[in-house]
């Protein structure tokens, strides 16, 4: 059984992430609704499995709130690869970097359809462990030239600028206002990215809300946009964003545009005009983690 590293799987290009996931969305692969439980205070438990005809994958996460406050990783994470063929481990990886890549080659997934073609400003609201990925995820499918980076803690946003090359703000509105793609990746419970703020032509991707009772936007945000999902099924049960919207009487179910099964089968069209406000709302499903982690094992 071969074991991958946080190191190894950083040595494979977010394009090859991305690639995988398009590859995935495409093929039949069975992802069931991953299990979630609260363990203890500001403690996430969520188990998560998959399958296609050769493998079968396991992801183990705990999503601990308070560690951020210590110094450590809030989302820890294993994953087990199994042969299909005669049912045995065949490699063991880092569950916490698999989860943060495949994370972030999702969004960039959808922004590949979603987002202006020419894109080129990209604004991460939320400056933790994911934000360094979701800059070099986005930069793989469009031309960012420039990188802000906005945080409630300013210390955090100048760290994750200085990683990346980009520029830390603290003026959120007046970021929003230049701005091509604005990346949630948040922990918030209250909306943070505001309807009134965002631009005509902005792609709004929210990956940060992952609870129903938490959100990233207001609904006019979500009103106001063409929205999309990774899978329908888990933004029925988990999208914040979209649940609260719902009730606020902004948004509707059948307003869905697409998911990542019609957009990378061609299915549904994404971005139609220049013009048009864009959303996608990252809920995660074990697909990914799967498809990521075979592409890794199989290149060795």
């Amino acid at each position: 059984m071969k074991i991958f590293s946080a190191v190894d799987l950083a040595a494979v290009s977010y394009h090859d992430y991305i690639e995988a996931l398009r590859t995935a969305f495409r093929s039949e692969v069975t992802a069931p609704q991953r299990f979630v439980a609260q363990t203890g205070p500001d403690t996430t438990l969520l188990t998560m499995p998959a399958w296609d005809k050769a493998f079968t994958g396991i992801k183990t996460v705990t999503v601990k709130g308070d560690n951020a406050a210590l110094g450590l990783p809030v989302v820890q994470g294993s994953y087990l690869l199994i042969d299909n063929a005669t049912g045995a481990p065949v490699a063991v990886m880092d569950g916490t970097e698999l989860t943060r890549r495949r994370t972030a080659a999702a969004s960039a997934l959808a922004a590949d359809y979603l987002a202006r073609k020419d894109a080129a400003v990209l604004l991460l609201v939320g400056a933790g462990a994911l934000a360094p990925h979701f800059a070099r995820a986005h930069s793989a499918v469009r031309p960012i030239k420039r990188v802000l980076v906005f945080n409630r803690t300013q210390e955090k946003a100048v760290g994750v600028a200085k990683e990346i090359g980009g520029e830390a703000v603290t003026d959120l509105a007046a970021a929003m206002a230049v701005a091509d793609i604005v990346s949630g990746i948040t922990s918030a419970h209250g909306a943070v990215i505001l309807g009134q703020h965002v631009k005509p032509g902005t792609h709004l991707d929210l990956v940060g809300a992952y609870r129903p009772e938490m959100r990233e936007t207001d609904a006019a945000a979500v009103g106001m946009a063409r929205v999309y999902v990774d899978t329908r099924e888990g933004a029925l049960h988990e999208a914040g964003d979209l649940l609260l919207a719902e009730k606020e009487g902004q948004f509707k179910w059948a307003d869905i545009q697409g998911d990542l099964f019609e957009l990378t089968r061609s299915k549904m069209m994404g971005r139609k005009t220049e013009a048009e406000v864009t959303l996608f709302k990252s809920s995660g499903t074990a697909l990914e983690d799967l498809a990521a982690a075979k592409m890794v094992y199989l290149r060795g």
